[in-house]
């Protein structure tokens, strides 16, 4: 979630034990770890909340689906092109209108392009 290493982790209390000093860091402590607590049951609320809005099929939904760790992009595009083309049969057949130059014809002049 906030990618934090162990290193950094370790860095951080250090951190916190020189700023707050060791004899208020347990009271800040005790206030983090309330903290962490209505965050974790605000957080069951609203999920319970979301569950009793959305209905019984919202628990079958497979959320594993949606995951996009699972899709491999090599893959998908060597899938891609694997498969035949419903266009094929149109491709080549007709050939775009050509223009000849003509010399006699005054060139084209863009007022906004200079």
């Amino acid at each position: 979630m906030m990618d934090i290493n162990g290193w950094e982790f370790i860095a951080l209390i250090v951190l916190a034990v020189v700023i707050l000093g060791p004899e208020r860091l347990p009271e800040y402590a005790a206030k983090l770890g309330q903290f962490v607590r209505q965050a974790r049951s605000m957080a069951e609320g609203a999920k319970g909340q979301l569950r009793e809005q959305m209905g019984p099929e919202f628990d079958d939904i497979n959320w594993k689906q949606y995951d996009p760790r699972q899709y491999d992009p090599r893959r998908i595009v060597r899938e891609a092109l694997m498969e035949p083309d419903a266009d094929d049969d149109h491709v080549g057949s007709t050939a775009p209108d050509v223009v000849a130059h003509d010399p006699s014809r005054a060139t084209p002049y863009d007022v906004d392009a200079t």
